[in-house]
């Protein structure tokens, strides 16, 4: 019984999915006009290239910023079962903070963490 429900809700939704991509493909406006694929910056044509080159720090810093973000939404389902798992879980959180904290004074030792 689960089973059959299951294929239909998918069935459903692509059917509708592309129901929804197909309706909008027939009523939406079109536009032929050639400024349509120019760069747009706040109505000032771009003068020479567009493609400039970034500083490699602040991508260090924004990789390092979201793998310490996304380590650390790893504490949240330790703290909702805490009580639960006892001592180990305590000890096995407490190795998973202590390699944050190394892999965070390895990169301020390295200075990754500083704008120049």
């Amino acid at each position: 019984m689960n089973e059959s429900f299951l294929i239909v809700a998918i069935i459903t939704a692509l059917f509708l999915v592309v129901a929804a991509l197909v309706l909008a493909k027939l009523i939406a406006p079109r536009s032929t006009n050639p400024q349509k694929g120019e760069p747009y910056e706040c109505g000032i044509p771009t003068r020479g290239n567009s493609w400039l080159p970034f500083k490699v720090g602040y991508y260090l810093f924004a990789i390092l910023f979201l793998m310490f973000d996304v380590e650390t939404v790893f504490l949240f389902p330790w703290a909702i079962v805490m009580r639960s798992l006892g001592t180990s879980g305590l000890i096995t959180v407490s190795f998973f903070i202590l390699i944050l904290v190394l892999g965070l004074a390895y990169a301020w030792k390295k200075g990754a963490l500083e704008w120049k």
